[in-house]
């Protein structure tokens, strides 16, 4: 079999921790292009990775009828355009979360890949983890029964990306707390459920931990080195939502920053025969009951890399044709929902989807 030659869009942390790799390992494809507006990080890649040419320009990827596929890793301002640019030049794409700033860009992309007919799949990657895996199966199966109510969790104490910088600044970013890490709470639960589809949004988002930035204490800050008190933050922090769906209602507390000392990332199914708390990042709990007695059961198995799966479906599917759980068609679910939030945090008010 020849060798799909692939390129990496931006490549920054999500691309060497996750996509590179991935591909790496991956014996079909090749990856024939680094590109980064930053030469030093393509030049970097080339020389870790040991293949592949470093650019600047995208669209240099784009001309090259050798590239059968991209993954896009920039910041999320770009990946509009960015994929866009790419499915019209006959490109299959895979973007990281989330699929845009807004939903009127992810509703952008999702009409050109009608258009185009090209690959477009959103890095959502809890859809090919092993522990939503088996938490959809039981669910499908009717284990935990009519489930009316799923809360989640995703707080830290004092947590907040990079501020001052990208993360923290609502053009590059098109939000905080919830736009960051509520895209993946939300479309795993909508993944394990079987995409309900919502019905009312009512939510308040709060830009509060960080306003000060200068005053803003921390233990540490992921993304970047240190602080960048001359830039912008205009993002939520922390994030309440109650989603009402044609299935069970959502209820959720996200919180980049807050005043409480613990980390809370979990996912609650409650089912009239069975409840599951989901482990963010690997394992669940089941509660159920037995011959009157009550039943705790925590399962054993190995958690494949998600990341991986990810790549190696996507690969495949562009080679097959396969409609994948991450399409774009799905992850404009997620996008509703979250603008839904936003809309109703600024008008104090429920959106009727």
């Amino acid at each position: 079999m020849e060798k799909m030659k692939v390129a990496v869009i931006g490549c920054g942390t999500i691309a060497n921790d996750a996509h590179i790799p991935a591909y790496m390992k991956n014996d079909t494809c090749e990856i024939k292009y680094f590109c980064d507006l930053i030469p030093e990080r393509a030049e970097a890649a080339v020389k870790k990775y040991g293949c592949g040419t470093a650019v600047t320009d995208y669209f240099e990827v784009l001309r090259d009828p050798e590239v059968k596929a991209i993954s896009v890793c920039t910041h999320t301002n770009n990946h509009t355009r960015v994929s866009i640019d790419a499915m019209r030049a006959g490109k299959h794409v895979l973007s990281e979360k989330p699929a845009a700033r807004t939903l009127a860009e992810a509703l952008e992309m999702q009409k050109v890949q009608h258009e185009t007919g090209m690959t477009l799949n959103i890095g959502v990657v809890n859809r090919f983890r092993t522990t939503p895996n088996k938490v959809k199966e039981l669910i499908d199966a009717g284990e935990l029964g009519n489930i009316y109510h799923v809360y989640a969790s995703f707080r830290a104490h004092r947590s907040i990306p990079g501020i001052g910088g990208d993360f923290t600044t609502k053009a590059v970013a098109g939000g905080g707390c919830l736009i960051d890490w509520g895209v993946h709470f939300l479309d795993l639960i909508m993944y394990c459920l079987g995409d309900p589809k919502p019905e009312t949004v009512s939510g308040q988002a709060y830009s509060v931990l960080g306003v000060n930035m200068r005053e803003y204490v921390y233990k540490a800050m992921h993304a970047a080195r240190k602080a960048n008190y001359d830039g912008t933050y205009d993002v939520d922090d922390f994030v309440t939502g109650l989603i009402r769906t044609a299935g069970p209602t959502i209820s959720l507390n996200g919180a980049w920053a807050q005043n409480i000392a613990e980390t809370e990332m979990y996912v609650d199914f409650l089912g009239d025969k069975a409840g599951i708390r989901l482990n963010y990042g690997g394992g669940y709990t089941l509660y159920t009951t037995s011959h009157h007695t009550l039943v705790t059961v925590k399962p054993d198995y190995d958690e494949e890399n998600g990341f991986q799966n990810e790549i190696d479906a996507f690969l495949d599917c562009v080679r097959t044709g396969k409609k994948l759980p991450s399409h774009i068609d799905t992850a404009i679910i997620t996008a509703q929902i979250m603008q839904a939030i936003y809309d109703s945090s600024e008008t104090r008010r429920e959106i009727v989807l």
